[in-house]
């Protein structure tokens, strides 16, 4: 569904990102994992349109994405979760999901789409008519991951899902990652928190300074030396 060519991003002079590849099949969660400056951020920018890249190929579906803009990218099927959650204050809940479908035309698949997602957090929907900024850290990430589920993506970009919430939200986060992924959204995750990522990931890659360091499967990147040590305190 996506693959990423030797991409490489520059700030500057600074080389944030370093000839990174990594493709994600449909179906998939296929989490990045790596300490703060990885790069790992930046790399999703990239994906979504908002940074170019200084050099490499992105692909959807078979199509290259690296040169679009990102209202052409979100409008292919691809929808951005940021890190920070950065949810629209001064606009309510429901306003706030209501501006994730800008692209969908269809007012019945809007509807449909918003029962979905009241279904999967309930807590919005008790609050649609809250504003946003209201909302505590958790509740802010699940509106941010509803708002982006309202354009209905076929890939969904995660930065950093788990920042600043508390475990009991952080868990619950991660269990709610594992349903979109049943129910047909493939899923590309970033995240620090290397134990829960890897755990619910299908395949895993580790970034350090802008490169690819390591590669498997969830279980394979879980039970390595290297990982256990670098971010597992093993």
């Amino acid at each position: 569904m996506l693959k990423v060519e030797n991409i490489s991003v520059h700030y500057g002079m600074i080389e944030a990102v370093k000839n990174v590849s990594f493709e994600v099949k449909a179906g998939e969660i296929v989490s990045l994992i790596g300490a703060n400056g990885a790069g790992k951020t930046t790399i999703l920018r990239t994906i979504s349109g908002l940074v170019r890249p200084s050099q490499g190929r992105i692909q959807f579906e078979g199509k290259p994405i690296e040169k679009l803009v990102p209202q052409k990218i979100v409008a292919s099927g691809l929808a951005q979760v940021p890190e920070g959650r950065h949810v629209f204050s001064g606009l309510s809940v429901m306003e706030n999901l209501e501006m994730g479908a800008y692209l969908v035309k269809d007012k019945k698949k809007i509807s449909e789409t918003l029962e979905m997602i009241f279904d999967r957090f309930p807590i919005l929907a008790e609050r649609k008519n809250q504003d946003a900024s209201t909302l505590s850290g958790g509740e802010q990430q699940m509106l941010a991951m509803g708002r982006a589920l309202m354009s209905q993506p076929k890939l969904l970009l995660l930065d950093e899902p788990s920042m600043g919430l508390a475990p009991i939200f952080i868990q619950e986060i991660f269990n709610i990652i594992q349903e979109i992924k049943k129910q047909g959204t493939t899923v590309l995750l970033i995240e620090q928190n290397a134990k829960i990522a890897l755990s619910i990931a299908d395949r895993g890659y580790v970034l350090e300074t802008g490169n690819v360091v390591l590669k498997g499967s969830g279980k394979e990147l879980l039970a390595s030396d290297e990982v256990q040590k670098a971010y597992l305190g093993g």
